[in-house]
């Protein structure tokens, strides 16, 4: 049901349980990737420090989706004319691809040019994702991080944590960033309800949802369409595939 970003192939589920002991990880997780505003101190102003976290969180997770299949991407776009997204998506099991030859780690193997080695890394996305860091205005962060020579640690604090798939399901990705944004919410004066529904709200709207259809939704062979027109962080799209997850257990008859 929901489009997200991680290294499988389409139409593959995501069944996470959301107990204690994931929360936990997930706001580990989100403490960590939040520290990095120690660094930032004195060169940003508490309320800028979600121009820098967000963004770069978003690219970390990115880069560890991309990381098996980097090589196969390279090789295959070499033996390309020009440049085919479908065809390196097909490879990355995702819609979006990285033709760069740098990722994250070879960007930090050259101190001395880190800023262009991570421009040059972000322009070799796929255009739907550089219109993502656009709109992050990325660049403009890239290139004040690096005037205030604080790029490098910062870049190097999140090649320190592990975003990729393998290690964050979709679903804790989307409890960390929502976590994130209530941090920068708070620092902001504003209410982190402003930028995203709590989850506890969302699996109380999901279950009011669904309420009348869970027998139909247990058929086999029932194909439901769902729209989310204001989907955000995509709660309620991967709250409502668990509830569905959960009606229709594998070997269910």
């Amino acid at each position: 049901m929901r489009e997200d970003l991680t290294d499988r192939p389409s139409g593959a589920v995501d069944v996470t349980v959301t107990g204690p002991a994931v929360r936990g990880e997930v706001r580990n997780h989100a403490d960590f990737i939040w520290s990095v505003a120690d660094l930032l101190r004195g060169d940003y102003k508490r309320s800028e420090y979600g121009k820098v976290i967000l963004p770069l969180t978003v690219l970390r997770r990115l880069d560890g989706v991309l990381e098996p299949t980097k090589e196969r991407v390279l090789e295959r776009q070499r033996s390309l004319p020009k440049r085919l997204d479908p065809i390196l998506n097909r490879i990355t099991g995702v819609q979006f691809n990285n033709t760069s030859d740098l990722d994250l780690r070879w960007v930090l193997d050259d101190p001395p040019n880190v800023a262009d080695g991570l421009l040059a890394y972000v322009a070799g996305f796929s255009d739907n994702v550089r219109e993502v860091f656009e709109r992050f205005d990325l660049d403009v962060q890239i290139a004040r991080l690096d005037a205030a020579n604080l790029l490098y640690l910062v870049l190097g604090r999140f090649a320190d944590i592990d975003l990729g798939p393998e290690n964050v399901s979709n679903t804790e990705m989307g409890y960390i960033y929502e976590e994130l944004i209530r941090k920068f919410s708070e620092l902001s004066n504003e209410t982190a309800g402003e930028h995203f529904t709590p989850r506890e709200v969302v699996e109380l709207m999901v279950n009011l949802l669904f309420i009348e259809d869970d027998d139909l939704l247990r058929k086999p062979g029932t194909v439901k369409k769902m729209l989310d027109p204001a989907c955000g962080t995509g709660g309620m799209l991967s709250v409502s595939e668990q509830y569905l997850n959960e009606q229709n257990p594998p070997g269910a008859a």
